[in-house]
């Protein structure tokens, strides 16, 4: 989905009072204590998106990645929204040495309704690039992995976006290009040294 998660204020302060088990009961073999929403829900989102103030929840959808831990823990109280869709991923490989790996995350989101034509786009661009510079017996996340990933984009011409890298400062996928940098490489230091003086 890619609006915001709907959220029962209602259910909220269900599980808040204990009316409702947290994680749909999973954990209800032992005795836990009471829910608490600060540190089982707030505190273990990954980008801080959320605030519990004055018994209502808030979420500041720009910032959400969509792990879903919240609508997990708590899901009579959040929903995902309407505005759904599918991401596209390929090349995933399981090397003996590394073990299964995940393919890449080429599209994070196409409309529903729009599935077939935008897959069918997608996956002709990198059938045809496969076809002509894979080796022989070669994957296509070999291939990914051979040519690297700002290769892929460029063949398909989707643009790079924060979804697209695996660890941030691990593994930058995108390179600016010189014409794609204004003043391009060359530059004047001391120009640079007025605008970031120290």
């Amino acid at each position: 989905w890619k609006d915001d998660i709907k959220i029962d204020q209602e259910a909220v302060a269900s599980y808040v009072g204990g009316e409702f088990a947290p994680n749909g009961g999973a954990h209800s073999g032992r005795n836990w204590g009471a829910f608490d929403i600060q540190k089982e829900v707030i505190d273990l989102c990954p980008t801080r998106c959320m605030k519990y103030e004055g018994g209502k929840l808030a979420i500041y959808t720009k910032e959400c990645t969509r792990c879903m831990h919240c609508i997990n823990v708590m899901p009579r109280a959040l929903h995902i929204g309407d505005d759904r869709g599918v991401p596209i991923l390929a090349g995933a490989r399981a090397p003996i040495l590394d073990g299964a790996q995940m393919g890449y995350l080429i599209v994070p989101f196409i409309k529903v309704e729009e599935v077939s034509d935008g897959i069918k786009e997608v996956i002709d661009s990198i059938w045809n690039w496969w076809v002509e510079e894979g080796k022989n017996r070669e994957r296509l996340g070999e291939l990914i992995k051979r040519q690297g990933f700002q290769k892929l984009l460029e063949v398909t011409e989707i643009g790079p976006v924060a979804q697209h890298v695996l660890e941030p400062g691990q593994t930058p996928y995108i390179f600016w290009k010189e014409d794609e940098v204004p003043g391009g490489w060359d530059r004047d230091i001391t120009e640079f040294r007025e605008i970031h003086q120290r």
